[in-house]
């Protein structure tokens, strides 16, 4: 019934078809609304087109410290404040090392732990329960690559997206691993994690301690940041609110709240 309304409307030229063809994200600008805050504003450059960049910049001394830190060691440890970047960077960082052979696949973890509520028993398969999840990793690796593109690379296997409880006793060899919201994590499950680092592979672990899901003192990432800030070859990058590239108000925010 749809399809023959569509036809309809098209030979009665009140359709235009336009509409529903999809551009390539890497291509069309986004829509900013005007009047509303955006970083360009404040840019010395002036602000620039909203189209999509093939490599990432650091907005901040943090965010420079941190794209520098992955290029030069195996193991990173981001910890920050929300809208500081560190998820996007290490994506980012991952898929510029997949697309330049640095790596043969990505692999990307995540903890299955709720925000505060309870959502019940999720409907669906394994992938479906978990996808609510790994929900901030499938959005930014769809801005850093074509939604069918991202599609074609999981059905490979180029790029794995898997909960933290499935990790024990794997090794990742030539890999880009990135472990997202490991602020949700125990001691033992970071330290498991960690662990898992093969031959020629690239840790990023990325978190902000602050804003942990789990009971008082069960967060382990704080703990491990500072007993492997003194280990050599591993670099410990503490990002601040100077470093936060959302709404001003976050930064506002976190320092009251």
């Amino acid at each position: 019934m749809a399809k023959r309304s569509v036809k309809r409307r098209q030979a009665q030229g009140v359709l235009n078809v336009q509409e529903f063809q999809r551009d390539d994200r890497r291509q069309r600008n986004l829509q900013v609304l005007e009047g509303g805050w955006q970083p360009n504003n404040e840019s010395p450059a002036g602000p620039r087109e909203q189209s999509f960049i093939k490599h990432v910049r650091p907005k901040s001394k943090g965010q420079t410290a941190l794209m520098e830190a992955i290029d030069a060691h195996a193991l990173t440890l981001a910890l920050g404040p929300a809208g500081t970047g560190k998820t996007y960077i290490a994506i980012a960082k991952a898929v510029e090392a997949l697309e330049g052979g640095k790596v043969g696949r990505i692999v990307l973890s995540r903890p299955a732990v709720e925000a505060g509520e309870s959502l019940g028993y999720l409907p669906g398969a394994m992938e479906d329960k978990l996808a609510p999840y790994l929900r901030p990793l499938y959005d930014a690796l769809t801005d850093r690559l074509s939604a069918k593109r991202l599609k074609a690379l999981m059905a490979e296997g180029l790029i794995e997206i898997a909960p933290v409880g499935f990790m024990r006793g794997r090794t990742l060899n030539n890999a880009f691993v990135v472990i997202d919201e490991a602020q949700n994590c125990t001691y033992g499950q970071i330290k498991m994690l960690l662990t898992r680092l093969g031959w020629h592979s690239t840790m990023v672990v990325t978190g902000d301690p602050a804003q942990t899901d789990l009971l008082p003192d069960l967060s382990g990432l704080h703990t491990v940041a500072d007993k492997l800030e003194a280990v050599a070859n591993i670099a410990v990058i503490r990002l601040t609110d100077s470093d936060i590239v959302r709404h001003p108000l976050v930064a506002s925010m976190l320092g009251v709240l």
